[in-house]
């Protein structure tokens, strides 16, 4: 991939998407090609082959996506499924039948087994049962990896995937409905620190372990794996690290300077109990995350605090 090769970033108003776009233009990518969910939609099969016949990307970042925390998961599993498979369905279809040079796809680490050993290997999909709550989104993204790899074995296409740990960054979503757990304990310590509220409720037990990374962590990896990498299957992208929920509520208690207390919910789901992905694989490769969880969110605070939430 050179400087002047025509790259197409899916959902590039997106959390992710938006990430890759900022770290492409970085390193002197401007050839950069980008349409709205208004201007292209990505779920219609007829939009997106005239897209690709009219203008032919070279590279395709396929981060586009219908995203949510568990809420959102398990109240519109119909639409998560169906948008989702539909989605990258026809971006990679439509790579594959315009000849890109490569393609990139991004899921996620919803896609193992509820219970898979920790921390989590490449080996371990299809091993056991998925966290139910969120099964939807997780079977859309295991047949993207399937479909990669099964166009690399039918037709030679160079298509790869990574699969990302739990995310956070600019563009966030800070729905409390809709949202992941940190920007959501983001949103309310900022909120209670405003209002002086005595407390934060947090949802669940405050147990579960997850691992976070920074956003731009991802959109480095992406860009050095559509570098370096061009093996079929998939790689997993983290930190190689995890905090449990509680830690993660203390921390950002701590960052945002709220001085209330913290009430857990356990009435309130926990999800996955524990979700470590194993990154040995792209550290071998030669990428490692470089942002720490603490600076990580002391950063996206800096961002987002004047916010009207």
């Amino acid at each position: 991939m050179n400087k002047n090769s025509l790259i197409y970033i899916a959902g590039h108003r997106g959390m992710v998407g938006s990430a890759i776009v900022r770290k492409l233009q970085q390193e002197g990518y401007d050839n950069l090609l980008l349409r709205t969910s208004a201007e292209l939609d990505l779920r219609s099969q007829e939009s997106v082959e005239k897209f690709f016949k009219d203008y032919k990307p070279d590279y395709v970042f396929l981060a586009a996506a219908r995203v949510g925390g568990i809420i959102a998961n398990n109240t519109y599993r119909a639409q998560f499924l169906y948008d989702n498979l539909m989605i990258q369905n026809n971006i990679i279809h439509a790579s594959y039948k315009h000849s890109a040079t490569k393609l990139l796809f991004l899921g996620s680490s919803c896609i193992y087994p509820k219970f898979a050993e920790q921390p989590i290997k490449e080996e371990s999909l299809l091993t056991g049962i998925l966290e139910p709550t969120n099964e939807p989104y997780a079977i859309a993204k295991i047949a993207g990896i399937k479909m990669c790899d099964a166009y690399r074995a039918e037709y030679g296409c160079n298509f790869i995937s990574a699969m990302p740990t739990n995310l956070y960054g600019p563009n966030d979503n800070y729905d409390l409905k809709n949202s992941h757990v940190l920007p959501a304990l983001l949103r309310k310590m900022i909120v209670a620190k405003r209002t002086n509220a005595p407390e934060v409720e947090i949802w669940g037990s405050g147990k579960p372990k997850r691992e976070f990374m920074h956003v731009d962590d991802l959109a480095d990896a992406s860009l050095y794996l559509m570098l370096n990498h061009n093996e079929p299957g998939w790689i997993n992208v983290g930190v190689g690290e995890d905090v449990s929920i509680l830690e993660l509520a203390h921390l950002i208690k701590e960052i945002v300077g709220y001085d209330g207390s913290l009430q857990f919910d356990t009435s309130k789901p926990d999800g996955t109990p524990r979700k470590l992905m194993d990154s040995s694989k792209i550290n071998q490769l030669g990428w490692k995350s470089s942002i720490s969880l603490k600076e990580g969110i002391t950063k996206v605070y800096h961002e987002v605090q004047s916010l009207a939430f």
